[in-house]
């Protein structure tokens, strides 16, 4: 199995995250570097993905000021989301050369690695043929857009435990019209310890990649 070193920042900046992810990543094209999985919660911020249209931002850059919520542009697929305090972000910094090379199958098994965790918190969820991420119903609950170079990951995915969906209401989150947005909170009706939602994720990270995590 391979071996993965795991990465808890907290509650670190958006920004500086994804310096960290890029500085993980360039060490990796000069040496064959151990793979990473990165888990965050990011302050309030509003990220755009390079197929992203700015008109799916319903707010301006003053009311985000005013608001706390930064804003940034980045170089991930997909269009508009958000990240804030409550909501669960894992990072793989991985090199597919060691498992495959074939970015559906990585954007699939990260889906399942969620669905299979939800399910043992009594959350039944799935996919939707036609969108990237995880959904319980038409509601989607988990966010996912990666960036791959030189078959090296970055980005990853956003799992909404406990965090305030209201946020969403200034977006049209991820350029789609008809659909909602739910977390693990909205659907048990309580507050879920994102802690030991975490353990369950790298759990099933280990399960669905064939890694061991350190």
């Amino acid at each position: 199995m391979k071996i993965v070193k795991h990465i808890d920042l907290g509650t670190c900046d958006y920004k500086k995250t994804w310096e960290f992810q890029k500085k993980l990543r360039d060490q990796k094209y000069l040496e064959n570097t151990d793979d990473y999985l990165i888990t965050v919660e990011h302050p309030p911020v509003y990220t755009l993905g390079r197929n992203g249209k700015p008109e799916h931002i319903l707010i301006n850059k003053d009311e985000m000021t005013a608001r706390g919520i930064s804003y940034y542009e980045t170089d991930r697929g997909g269009d508009i989301t958000f990240h804030g305090p409550g909501q669960l972000v894992v990072y793989p910094i991985f090199n597919l050369n060691n498992y495959y090379k074939d970015v559906h199958r990585f954007l699939r098994e990260l889906e399942q690695t969620v669905i299979d965790m939800l399910a043992k918190f009594s959350i039944t969820a799935g996919r939707v043929a036609e969108y990237t991420g995880v959904w319980v119903n038409d509601r989607k609950i988990c966010a996912i857009g990666i960036n791959v170079s030189r078959w090296i990951t970055m980005h990853g995915l956003a799992l909404n435990v406990n965090n305030d969906l209201s946020y969403f209401r200034n977006i049209i989150p991820c350029g789609i019209v008809n659909k909602d947005i739910t977390s693990m909170k909205e659907e048990l009706g309580t507050d879920v310890d994102i802690t030991e939602v975490k353990k369950s994720l790298l759990r099933s990270f280990s399960e669905t990649f064939g890694i061991v995590l350190q």
